[in-house]
């Protein structure tokens, strides 16, 4: 995707905003019919959470994906299956601050050196371990919405307290993209919680 693509999908998307705990939070009704909702920090302007509204095969609405943030409680499917994932098994949160994307990934016991970190080909982030035991692929939406390849010289990771820790350092365009983006929300007239009626833009 180009830059202006996306942008221009932010743009002429229908947006609300409301200040809540905190947060500025911004609902975009696509031209496209999809759905995303974006919590801002108030202090810093960073995302701190991302979500898009999934539909099921037949168009029905069937929750939220979350993309930046942590993830949405996890459903038991003990009753239904009658087995249930482990809580030891791994998993990724995704966060960003204002130079970095990152990722954590949870409840990975294996010692510091089997973990590599590489860009790939197919424009993905892939974490392998020596040992064989982990192997997982990542896709960056950031980078592919700029139009921007991984580079391996942007990555770095780090490990402690059964966490990997992924930083990639955000590029020049992919910060130029956020500074526009931002731009556009503050314009939002955004009403604070507890306001009767919702701007739309």
């Amino acid at each position: 995707m180009a830059p202006e693509e996306w942008l221009r999908l932010i743009q002429n998307a229908t947006k609300t905003a409301i200040i809540q705990d905190g947060k500025r939070k911004v609902h975009f009704l696509m031209k496209d019919g999809r759905e995303m909702v974006e919590e801002y920090h108030l202090q810093t302007n960073v995302v701190v959470r991302r979500a898009w509204k999934e539909k099921g095969k037949l168009g029905q609405d069937v929750g939220w994906k979350v993309e930046i943030g942590d993830p949405e409680p996890r459903q038991s499917n003990i009753e239904i299956y009658g087995i249930e994932e482990s809580s030891n098994t791994p998993f990724i949160t995704r966060r960003i601050t204002k130079t970095a994307l990152e990722w954590r990934i949870r409840n990975l016991t294996y010692p510091q050196n089997v973990y590599s970190v590489t860009a790939e080909d197919d424009n993905t982030i892939t974490i392998r371990t020596t040992n064989k035991k982990y192997f997982k692929k990542i896709i960056v939406p950031d980078l592919e919405r700029a139009g921007l390849k991984v580079e391996q010289d942007r990555i770095s990771f780090i490990y402690q307290f059964n966490t990997l820790v992924i930083k990639y350092k955000k590029p020049p365009a992919l910060l130029e993209l956020e500074k526009k983006i931002l731009d556009k929300i503050l314009q939002l007239k955004a009403r604070n919680d507890g306001d009767v009626q919702c701007p739309i833009s």
